[in-house]
């Protein structure tokens, strides 16, 4: 990795902050696009140790609503590079 991260895919999927739309990455810009400003399901990225080999992209996105739990589930604690 170029910015020195190794195995950061195929673990768990990753829930994320945004709220899912459907098609909200049509109008959204392209760096940092953010969901909706509500919803009722969560995204996901990247894939699990479950999934097929094509699904391990931090491209990969799907959805489940915020009181959901899995065995493949986590998240990451993040914080802006910028602070």
């Amino acid at each position: 990795s170029p910015y020195g991260v190794y195995e950061m895919a195929g673990n768990v999927w990753e829930w994320v902050a945004d709220w899912y739309g459907m098609n909200s990455y049509t109008s959204s810009p392209d760096r940092n696009p953010a969901g909706p400003s509500r919803g009722g399901s969560k995204v996901l990225r990247g894939g699990s140790w479950l999934n097929m080999l094509y699904d391990l992209r931090s491209t990969n996105r799907n959805y489940l609503g915020p009181m959901s739990r899995h065995f493949d589930l986590g998240f990451r604690c993040l914080q802006d590079a910028s602070k």
